[in-house]
């Protein structure tokens, strides 16, 4: 009877620990879930370190190029100088 108790005693303290390992707070699980986490977390970092990098190189241009800044105010702004001739191409219009 002694050995029967302590046989039930030990799987429970077995089944005890065995759940804290798998399911449990810190558990195989819950560490497989962060860890998941983080490498999203890495991943979408790099994404903006890549953009951050990029946006660095065009402000230092920015910075150190008048033709840099002139080129973007003709794309962005519509810059035309004194002297030039603007042409807009308009495609035909086609029935639809």
């Amino acid at each position: 009877m002694k050995k029967r108790l302590a046989l039930v005693a030990l799987c429970l303290v077995l089944s005890g620990l065995q759940y804290r390992l798998w399911i449990g707070d810190g558990g195989i699980f819950d560490t497989r879930r962060l860890q998941k986490a983080v490498d999203e977390q890495a991943e979408s970092n790099t994404q903006l370190q890549l953009r951050n990098s990029v946006l660095e190189a065009e402000v230092a241009d920015l910075h150190n190029s008048g033709a840099a800044i002139e080129a973007h105010a003709r794309t962005e702004l519509g810059m035309i100088r004194k002297g030039e001739t603007f042409y807009l191409v308009v495609a035909p219009n086609t029935p639809q």
